[in-house]
């Protein structure tokens, strides 16, 4: 997209991204914990839900609003995004999640919930199973609005959004449904509840993997050179890759 900022500044945006969506995400599981329940689970799930699609709509452009490390892994290996610059972003991803988590610990020094950390309910191997399969869903909604061009782009964080609130409707009671390692690192580090964390490590870069294979498999052919790429905005696509990092594919 022509005139997307430099790698710092939209390195920045994914850090206020990442910010928002521990500190909304994770303070509505403080919150809910704190005032009896007065959230409950679906509040929860709308809350990650529409914190995601308010910062896709405000970052898309920007940075391409990846906000998760899972995320931007899966761009760089399924060469969508420069691998140079992926770990610009996951250090930009983990700082601002970190830092959100912080400023509820700032608040809430009684550590409510510990702070929104994912804490399975089930075994390790289930919990890594929900993780991979949600993170799978997920990424396979993204490639297909991020990188089709024969996608609605204009409803990217519609979509998105709502994938991750769907995925915290029915997994959240399960996992926690991070589906994003900076989501878990966050609270994981600031809290010191460090137990599981490897699940919300390995399960979603792996399933994140395993979306963008999927749908690259039943996508087909991309369009041609000449055709509109996944950043277009005559089409209103505003989130992934840019036209120049879609060239490393």
């Amino acid at each position: 997209m022509e005139g997307r900022p430099d790698l710092p500044r939209r390195a920045a945006a994914e850090a206020i991204g990442a910010f928002a969506l521990v500190f909304a995400g994770c303070g509505a599981i403080v919150a809910d914990a704190e005032y009896g329940g007065a959230l409950g689970a679906v509040g929860v799930a709308l809350a990650f839900g529409l914190v995601i699609m308010a910062m896709v709509y405000a970052t898309g452009h920007l940075s391409g609003a990846h906000l998760n490390p899972a995320v931007t892994v899966a761009f760089a290996l399924s060469r969508h995004f420069p691998g140079g610059e992926a770990l610009a972003y996951v250090a930009a991803q983990l700082t601002g999640a970190i830092a959100a988590a912080a400023l509820l610990l700032a608040i809430w020094p009684a550590e409510p919930a510990s702070l929104g950390a994912t804490l399975p309910s089930v075994g390790a191997g289930g919990a890594l199973a929900y993780e991979a399969t949600m993170t799978a869903f997920l990424m396979f909604v993204i490639m297909a609005v991020a990188t089709d061009t024969r996608a609605v782009g204009a409803a990217a964080a519609i979509a998105i959004g709502g994938t991750v609130g769907l995925g915290a409707l029915f997994g959240g009671p399960v996992t926690g449904a991070s589906m994003n390692p900076a989501r878990s690192i966050g609270p994981a580090l600031v809290s010191g509840e460090l137990t599981d964390l490897w699940i919300y490590l390995v399960g979603p870069l792996a399933g994140a993997a395993l979306g963008a294979l999927a749908y690259q498999l039943v996508r087909g052919p991309l369009p041609p050179p000449g055709g509109r790429r996944a950043d277009d905005s005559s089409d209103g696509r505003v989130f992934g890759p840019s036209a120049a990092e879609e060239e490393v594919a």
